[in-house]
């Protein structure tokens, strides 16, 4: 499984640990991912997506998955994550 935000594509980054004596060795930053289940309204069911706390956040402000997803650019977005756009996209052209 990757370290990889589903929803924005974040991913880790390198790094220097810098101890007092000013010595530096490489690190990496790992995002803060969680296994969430997001609702969606149009599909009327619940998405298990692998995201980032910051992109938890951003769906919650651009006022859910729905909506996150119509705005989110399909090269940021995971397979899965393209998958469920297009299912909602679908469904609303059809309602």
């Amino acid at each position: 499984m990757s370290r990889r935000c589903e929803l924005t594509g974040k991913g880790p980054m390198t790094g220097n640990n810098v101890s007092h004596a000013k010595n530096r060795t490489r690190r990496r930053f790992l995002p803060n991912l969680n296994d969430v289940t997001l609702q969606s309204e149009t599909l009327g069911r619940g998405v298990k997506l692998r995201i980032s706390a910051a992109a938890l956040r951003s769906v919650d402000h651009r006022g859910g998955l729905d909506a996150f997803l119509a705005k989110a650019k399909d090269d940021e977005l995971s397979t899965n994550a393209l998958k469920v756009k297009k299912e909602i996209a679908k469904a609303r052209a059809s309602a």
